[in-house]
């Protein structure tokens, strides 16, 4: 394999695992994927996609067995900062479960004006983020 086809591959890897806030927003308006989101309790209280579950990195032993297999998983985590939807997804994809790992996380989600439950309020869009119509 020469290095483009090595860099060529990854590139092809990343796209085919990771999605963006936009693409995930469309793929749970049409019922093919349910969000999971990875952070710690406060962290979900505080706002969280609507619709997500919460499975947090402590909790991904007893929690596993309730996801489904039957459609894709997006896990997310804070941002791009954050790497605890990477642990889980690793966890979830050894167990044999679809996994797809959300870009930018709840932070871009959030950027991009889609809905959130919680305490937190919805935030404006950001218009330096948000898909164009």
């Amino acid at each position: 394999m020469t290095d483009l086809d090595a860099r060529l591959a990854y590139v092809d890897a990343r796209l085919a695992y990771e999605i963006d806030a936009v693409a995930a927003h469309d793929a749970v308006a049409a019922g093919e994927v349910l969000l999971v989101d990875t952070r710690r309790l406060e962290s979900w209280q505080h706002g969280h996609i609507a619709g997500a579950v919460h499975l947090p990195q402590s909790e991904i032993a007893s929690g596993i067995e309730s996801l489904p297999r039957d459609r894709t998983l997006v896990v997310y985590g804070w941002g791009p900062g954050c790497n605890g939807a990477t642990a889980t997804a690793r966890v979830l994809l050894a167990a044999g479960l679809d996994v797809r790992e959300m870009l930018g996380g709840f932070e871009y989600w959030v950027r991009n004006g889609f809905e959130v439950e919680g305490a937190l309020s919805r935030q404006e869009p950001d218009p330096l983020v948000t898909a164009e119509s």
